[in-house]
């Protein structure tokens, strides 16, 4: 028999005895001699009682969890059940002794008994369970005595299975030092890690404080990596949402956990306030940041989302996650090239779309200083597409994904992703009132495709040597998320022409990263080799150039700056004569053309992509 039909059988025989003892409880446990009126007031109001348990759903709750929330939510069907027992009792009262105070009584009767099965079937579901015989547990301290760290405990104390055994919680809060959860104490916090260790015999620390920051994740996995001891964490709130921690979830600590400074939080109503119900068209959605910026949108619940990109495989696969996690959101993947205005033209004519994030370009800088024309066909005139077809389909917001990279340029890379703000910022000038036009810099995407700490992780499993370019290179990180993020929280707050930025923190040595991830990855005698700087490489990233007006927003943790421009006319020309030498495949003018461009129009009296790509002509 299927489990909520037993829990509803057990709900239904509770309320079928509760009228009894209301009976007995009323009537000084029998002496009235009204039995017979006590059976038939049972029977009689059984179906209502049926009724009200199916009409509420309390059969579906899950036993196992069930917490406070859960059995406050019973007042609500004994409450109805109460309120049309009395109605009922008008009726029955002209031939049946019926008291008014049975219903009542009852009702509460009912609450307590049903509040008590589930508070007992979570107790036999909840309880220990010795370890198997002849297996040693490992044994297992919690970082966080709070929400998580409680629900770890239980997994980890019904899971003898599993082969963990808890001894303890450390926990920062001098208010919980010595008290327990689910019987076990909270033994410290941070200094006394190492001390708990070495007299409880701990050799697995599992961190569960999933809103912490990375300064503090870092501080304990840091100590512990110290003395030997093997660390996990928990999920990150956004991955719980929907579902239980269990004991197999937990994994290994991610770089993208421990970054040198807070993540960052934005603005989820101002988001919904210009995608919710809106057709949404995503371009690069395959990838890893297009992709990322998908799952970040259909949270906030769109008509529709239209998934373009020109690798089938990449498309296939966000397309059939988003059917499976959100069903109800229709759906449609698009195989189509930026380049390709026909094809493009076409996808705006059928679909109409109300958004548009445009993150399809080519990303990495070395090969494309090998492949300028292929670079410049794709990240300028594939952006100079999707702008004007969003002026000519009166599209309400586009969002450029750019780069840091095109601030002072010295690669290919860099000053493709430049002029594409210059086009995004000149559609703007031609943009209606009720139109937005914007572009978003990103820093280095931690886990991105083609992202170092990939490229790092890789050479650690393979045992080194781990390749870094230069000792004093220094970049500014994100996390996938984040920039996801900040792409949407773009649309809805920045104005026509302006470039949004992250407050990134400081930039950070990739050296050191690379120093982090070796020692995270319990590797031992990995050496780290200087490979030297590759073609169109800076040692420093820069957010801002040095003539851009910078901007405070309503957002503290983001801001604008607003470009100097060209005139229309000179982009016009350069665009059309950038687009017969890609066309022509002719590296040596697209190299000269996009050094007249940004010196054209940076406005600096030094321009470091120009003499970067001196020595290539």
């Amino acid at each position: 028999m299927p489990t909520v039909v037993i829990k509803f059988l057990i709900d239904l025989l509770i309320f079928a005895v509760a009228p009894v003892v209301a009976y007995l409880v009323r009537f000084d446990f029998g002496r009235g001699g009204y039995v017979y009126d006590a059976g038939i007031y049972a029977l009689l109001t059984l179906p209502l009682k049926a009724a009200v348990l199916g009409l509420f759903r309390q059969h579906r709750l899950i036993w196992r969890y069930v917490g406070f929330e859960d059995l406050w939510s019973l007042v609500r069907p004994v409450g109805v059940y109460v309120v049309g027992a009395l109605l009922l009792t008008v009726w029955l009262r002209s031939w049946l002794v019926v008291p008014w105070s049975v219903p009542p009584v009852e009702g509460l009767l009912a609450f307590l008994l049903m509040c008590g099965a589930r508070l007992v079937a979570r107790g036999r579901l909840d309880r220990r369970q010795p370890p198997q015989a002849g297996q040693t547990p490992r044994r297992a301290l919690i970082v966080g005595a709070g929400i998580v760290g409680r629900v770890v405990a239980g997994e980890l104390l019904r899971h003898p299975r599993e082969q963990l055994t808890l001894v303890g919680f450390l926990d920062d809060d001098p208010s919980k030092r010595g008290k327990s959860l689910l019987g076990v104490s909270v033994l410290g916090s941070y200094p006394h890690l190492a001390q708990v260790v070495r007299e409880r015999g701990v050799n697995l620390l599992v961190i569960a404080m999933p809103s912490a920051g990375g300064r503090v994740i870092r501080r304990y996995f840091d100590r512990a990596q110290e003395i030997g001891l093997e660390a996990r964490i928990v999920p990150g709130m956004n991955e719980l949402v929907g579902g239980q921690v269990t004991v197999n979830q937990l994994r290994e600590v991610r770089i993208e956990d421990l970054l040198r400074r807070p993540p960052i939080r934005l603005d989820d109503d101002l988001i919904r306030s210009y995608l919710e119900d809106k057709a949404v068209l995503v371009t690069g959605a395959g990838g890893s940041i297009g992709s990322e910026i998908v799952r970040q949108v259909v949270r906030f619940r769109p008509r529709h989302v239209l998934l373009l990109g020109r690798g089938e495989n990449s498309i296939f696969v966000i397309e059939q996650e988003l059917r499976r996690t959100w069903p109800a959101i229709k759906t449609t993947a698009l195989i189509a090239d930026v380049r390709h205005l026909e094809r493009l033209e076409g996808v705006f004519r059928q679909h109409r779309p109300d958004v548009v994030f445009h993150a399809a370009a080519h990303k990495h800088v070395p090969l494309m200083e090998a492949a300028p024309c292929e670079a410049v066909g794709n990240n300028v005139f594939g952006t100079c597409n999707v702008a004007e077809l969003c002026l000519r389909y009166d599209v309400a917001c586009l969002v450029n994904v750019s780069t840091d990279k095109a601030v002072n340029p010295s690669s290919v890379m860099g000053a493709t992703k430049r002029v594409a703000e210059m086009v995004v910022a000149d559609a703007s000038r031609r943009a209606g009132p009720h139109q937005t036009f914007v572009s978003v810099r990103f820093g280095n995407v931690l886990g991105s495709r083609g992202s170092v700490v990939l490229t790092f992780l890789q050479q650690v499993r393979s045992g080194g040597p781990v390749t870094v370019t230069h000792p004093d290179m220094t970049r500014y990180f994100m996390t996938i998320p984040e920039a996801a993020r900040l792409v949407l929280q773009s649309g809805g707050m920045a104005h026509n022409g302006q470039v949004c930025l992250l407050n990134m923190g400081q930039p950070v040595r990739v050296v050191d990263l690379a120093q982090d991830i070796i020692r995270l990855s319990g590797a031992q005698d990995v050496d780290i080799v200087f490979s030297g700087v590759r073609p169109g490489e800076k040692l420093h990233e820069e957010l801002f150039a040095s003539a851009e007006q910078t901007e405070v927003t309503t957002h503290g943790d983001v801001f604008t700056v607003r470009s100097e421009q060209p005139e229309p006319q000179i982009l016009g020309r350069l665009l059309q004569d950038l687009g017969d030498a890609a066309r022509g495949s002719l590296d040596d003018e697209v190299y000269r053309l996009l050094r007249a461009t940004i010196a054209q129009n940076e406005l600096k009296p030094k321009e470091p992509y120009a003499q970067s790509l001196s020595g290539a002509l």
